[in-house]
């Protein structure tokens, strides 16, 4: 098999970091998690990683319908959630608008690790650029085309992260986004 990795799972841990860089006072962060997705488990113990480390508490929450992710923000508001982290799924992903119209409703900072959320009005994300693991799998693909076996092509881990804030919801928000992390953003949304 080959093909190139990418570290979603993995980036709960970097996400609380960013979390409590920009939003040091969230001492309750919700994690929402599609229970339909195994990755799940492994993106949860991560998050709880970085959670422990910087001594915040982490409420989990699944939801994996639309309905479901309307009654986990009702959830969130009732247990008076500081900050939410969405959990990295390809469902979430075609859910952008409706989760970053939901943070914005309860007042809340999402985190996400794809730039499509503060894109569509959420506040932060960091995860891997989607333009250079694509571009890897091209790569991946042109030695195939050239006469690699397919079995003997390493798999790839997308190497490039990208950082993207959206100014203009921090400030709506009241955050005030730290000059260290605004000098470490590849892209700043006004």
């Amino acid at each position: 098999m080959t093909g190139v990795s990418w570290f979603h799972a993995e980036l709960g841990n970097k996400l609380i970091e960013v979390l409590h860089e920009l939003v040091p006072q969230a001492e309750l962060i919700a994690l929402l998690l599609n229970p339909n997705n195994p990755e799940g488990a492994f993106f949860e113990q991560s998050a709880q990683e970085g959670a422990r480390l910087f001594g915040r508490r982490l409420l989990v929450l699944k939801a994996g319908t639309v309905r479901e992710i309307d009654e986990a923000f009702a959830t969130l508001a009732e247990r008076r959630v500081n900050a939410v982290l969405i959990g990295s799924d390809p469902f979430y992903a075609t859910r952008t608008r409706q989760l970053a119209v939901l943070a914005a409703r309860h007042t809340l900072p999402m985190i996400a690790s794809a730039r499509e959320y503060p894109m569509a009005g959420g506040l932060i994300s960091y995860g891997n650029s989607v333009t250079d693991a694509y571009r890897r799998v091209g790569i991946l693909a042109g030695r195939i085309l050239k006469g690699a076996k397919p079995a003997e092509v390493p798999v790839d881990r997308a190497t490039r992260f990208e950082l993207v804030i959206n100014r203009g919801t921090a400030k709506a928000l009241g955050i005030e986004i730290p000059p260290t992390l605004l000098a470490r953003a590849d892209e700043v949304i006004e």
